[in-house]
């Protein structure tokens, strides 16, 4: 491997650098984003159930707060539990870009590192043919040890880029879809809430008669 990355020449260096930046941002995206972190199950009921017990206090909000991001969009809305529809929906929705910025925490550094990458590998590829071509150019084409360590530089550098490019891609698009997803689901269940609270809806947990 040590014999590759110095083969590969300096590019190896900042490629090597994404690749461990990527791993990190992989791991901690994996953990962060599990979905009974971000939208726990029965939150809107449970939160639905203190407003109709009347016992959605202020210490009922912030703990619903310090719950998740969905209890947090929640408890925006609930805030305002004694204003119009409107105005609870302008709180949710306000909440909910916020918590969105915060889903997509580091996945643009993610893509970026999917986007540069292969140009480090192609700027390697380069740098490798022009040695070759320097080599043929000086030495012609009999030195075989000059021309074979420039073209390996060029394909090493390709390949190192790519491979971390790809599974740095794959990741960056899954988790966006991911936080596409957790998204629309705050939504859906703050809207849930706000319309059970306005006599709009029937409760949650209720939708089956349960």
């Amino acid at each position: 491997m040590l014999e590759l990355i110095a083969t590969g020449g300096w590019l190896m260096l900042p490629i090597l650098a994404c690749s461990v930046l990527a791993m990190a941002i992989i791991g901690e995206r994996l953990w962060t984003l599990q979905s009974h972190r971000i939208v726990p199950r029965h939150l809107v009921a449970r939160s639905w159930s203190l407003v109709r017990d009347r016992r959605m206090d202020s210490d009922e909000i912030l703990r619903l707060r310090e719950d998740s991001p969905l209890g947090r969009v929640l408890a925006a809305g609930l805030v305002n539990l004694h204003h119009s529809r409107e105005i609870m929906m302008e709180a949710v929705e306000d909440a909910g870009r916020h918590e969105a910025h915060g889903l997509e925490r580091f996945l643009n550094t993610l893509g970026t590192i999917a986007a540069i990458t292969p140009l480090l590998g192609l700027l390697g590829t380069v740098i490798g043919m022009i040695k070759v071509f320097g080599a043929i150019t000086t030495e012609g084409v009999g030195n075989a040890p000059a021309l074979a360590g420039g073209i390996s530089e060029a394909l090493i550098t390709t390949a190192a880029g790519l491979t971390v490019a790809i599974p740095a891609l794959i990741a960056y698009r899954y988790f966006s879809g991911l936080v596409d997803k957790y998204v629309i689901a705050m939504e859906q269940d703050a809207l849930k809430l706000v319309e059970a609270v306005q006599g709009q809806r029937v409760p949650p947990g209720q939708e089956r008669g349960g």
